[in-house]
């Protein structure tokens, strides 16, 4: 009782901030209380932390952006070089149909773009086109793995019960790390895999109760616990969406819940973001 009345004392206690203008006007005076200060300040590092997410996720939006702005431009020139080749085959076609040496000889002036075409120039865009649509695909094929690897969404419907982070255990009373969020939701709820993967592990796990782990690439993993029920087997497929287990209270649990886990390259990181859509 007496740490936490000092705490508070210290807390309360008054700073002094003091801003003198180089003119002759008085000095500016403010009295914030040093848990005000400390406050402000975590709120100023939330907010740059946040701002700076954001930022990076525009970046690399108008980066994908650019990059298939650039690729489009390259296939409208495919479309170009192929549209003159079928006007040029048309012409030899009316060509060669005459069927007389004489008449192909006496019509071949007509044609305006017999001697247009660039053979080697032609050569050499499509070849770089070719490059092009093969780097298309690999990249679109890159972006698309990375999308369905990670986690989207919420694996039920409901709220967040108990968040990430520090916090005080329900169960023993005492401070420690909760490694997910826990989703309060009904018993029975189908639990949906947030991302396409392997399940790496289906069964019971000590206080988690039967849990449910899936493996989804790129570094990720998702850990679905507590469940009532597991419908998946070790080395099993799983796609976005797809009903993993019926949410329950197996463990060490005060009510029906889902304790979910995201893991990114070994690492355990807060879900609430990947709660959210990607687009």
């Amino acid at each position: 009782m007496d740490k936490i009345k000092l705490f508070l004392k210290k807390s309360l206690t008054s700073i002094t901030i003091m801003v003198i203008p180089h003119s002759r006007q008085k000095p500016l005076q403010m009295n914030i209380p040093a848990l005000g200060l400390l406050t402000c300040l975590l709120l100023s590092i939330v907010g740059a932390g946040y701002l700076i997410s954001v930022g990076v996720k525009t970046a690399e939006y108008y980066g994908m952006k650019k990059k298939l702005a650039d690729f489009s431009s390259q296939i409208l020139e495919l479309k170009v070089v192929m549209s003159s080749l079928k006007k040029t085959e048309s012409e030899f076609n009316n060509l060669l149909a005459l069927k007389s040496k004489k008449k192909i000889l006496e019509k071949a002036e007509e044609p305006s773009n017999l001697g247009a075409l660039d053979i080697e120039l032609l050569n050499k865009q499509i070849n770089e086109t070719i490059q092009s649509v093969a780097e298309i695909r690999e990249y679109i094929k890159v972006e698309k793995n990375l999308y369905l690897s990670t986690p989207v969404g919420w694996p039920v419907n409901g709220r967040i019960s108990s968040p990430f982070g520090s916090r005080v255990h329900p169960l023993t009373g005492s401070s420690s790390f909760h490694s997910g969020v826990d989703i309060s939701t009904p018993a029975g709820t189908k639990v949906k895999a947030t991302a396409d993967g392997i399940v790496s592990f289906s069964n019971w796990h000590n206080d988690s109760g039967y849990i449910v782990a899936i493996e989804h690439g790129n570094g990720f993993r998702t850990i679905y616990a507590h469940n009532k029920q597991n419908f998946v087997k070790v080395g099993q497929r799983i796609k976005r969406g797809e009903a993993v287990s019926l949410s329950g209270s197996t463990g060490s649990s005060t009510g029906p819940h889902v304790h979910y886990e995201v893991w990114k390259k070994g690492v355990n990181v807060n879900p609430q973001p990947f709660l959210r859509d990607l687009s």
